[in-house]
């Protein structure tokens, strides 16, 4: 169990009947804002997948996903994100430049370490939408992480006018960095406390480049190296003065192509996963360019609802110990 960051003095600013409302509510409006700014049509998203297929998200390569049999002896993964299905999903549906889809994302990371932030069970939007090879900058990247940010601006506003007692914690603008010039900046803090130090002072951070090497010889963060083109990612996070604390709310970024596939395989040493369908598709050009990434909803609700613990806002299992330590704190688990 990672440590449990729990305020002093906390107190739940909602009951929990106030807390399921909001829940509700934040949700709805949340995904409505975003399919209308991003142009993205809600689509059926499978939960378990063949692990032939190359489908499933294999994160950093040392997560296992949950495996079950079924009749016939045929051994099905449940998904630990959609990053890959969503770009076969636009292929197949045909979905035309400029639009895109999303989905609600369920899934099981069983090596999760809990924590008031971490649970097994991950619930996010996962979204895609297509564009062309010349949308493949950075100028674009930041274009669409600026009509997200406005999302999560506007759903600030709505949120807090439907429970006054709700503080708003989001600045005017979203601060965009390099994980390079995040090290530069910060050369004797680990990844994780520059994270902690560059929220702290810009309040909601979009940090680009996660995957490849920084010149202290490793990379910022562990990223997967066939969805995400590591020179054209990021990761977006919340200051949350309630944990003094970096919330990470979005991990997203432009798709892979055929170039810069085969150069994070060869990094990884990863090139055998070139046999699965989904990265022949990629190397056949099958798939059309895109840009993509999940939003945490529980992530969402636990921020916007001042809430200590993720536990507060979905219902999944924990260690005893845990759980105990939160009714000592006045937490209420779900």
């Amino acid at each position: 169990m990672a440590e449990l960051k729990i305020p002093d003095h906390y107190q739940s600013k909602l009951t929990l009947i106030e807390t399921q409302k909001a829940i509700k509510k934040l949700k709805d409006f949340f995904e409505t804002q975003l399919a209308y700014e991003l142009d993205l049509i809600r689509v059926s998203a499978p939960l378990f997948v063949r692990p032939k297929t190359g489908l499933n998200d294999q994160l950093t390569g040392k997560e296992e996903p949950v495996t079950f049999v079924v009749n016939g002896g045929e051994t099905l993964e449940i998904v630990q994100s959609l990053a890959k299905w969503k770009r076969y999903a636009l292929y197949r549906y045909r979905i035309p430049n400029n639009k895109g889809i999303y989905t609600d994302m369920n899934a099981i990371r069983k090596n999760e370490t809990l924590s008031h932030l971490h649970s097994y069970y991950v619930d996010q939007w996962d979204w895609e939408k297509v564009i062309t090879e010349e949308e493949r900058t950075m100028d674009h990247l930041v274009k669409v992480v600026k009509q997200i940010y406005k999302v999560f601006r506007i759903t600030e506003d709505y949120i807090t006018k439907e429970f006054p007692v709700l503080a708003k914690k989001l600045p005017d603008e979203v601060f965009f960095i390099t994980s390079q010039e995040l090290e530069n900046r910060y050369p004797h803090l680990t990844p994780k406390e520059r994270e902690q130090a560059i929220c702290r002072e810009k309040k909601a951070v979009f940090i680009m480049q996660i995957g490849c090497k920084l010149k202290s010889g490793k990379p910022h963060d562990q990223r997967s190296p066939d969805y995400d083109d590591w020179l054209l990612n990021g990761d977006l996070l919340f200051y949350s003065p309630l944990h003094d604390e970096a919330i990470e709310m979005m991990s997203m970024g432009i798709r892979v192509n055929q170039e810069r596939l085969l150069a994070q395989l060869k990094e990884t040493g990863t090139l055998d996963r070139l046999s699965q369908d989904y990265h022949q598709a990629i190397m056949r050009n099958l798939l059309p360019q895109t840009v993509g990434g999940g939003i945490g909803q529980s992530r969402l609700c636990l921020f916007f609802l001042d809430k200590a613990h993720i536990g507060e806002v979905q219902a999944s299992v924990w260690p005893d110990t845990m759980v105990k330590l939160c009714e000592e704190k006045g937490i209420l688990l779900l």
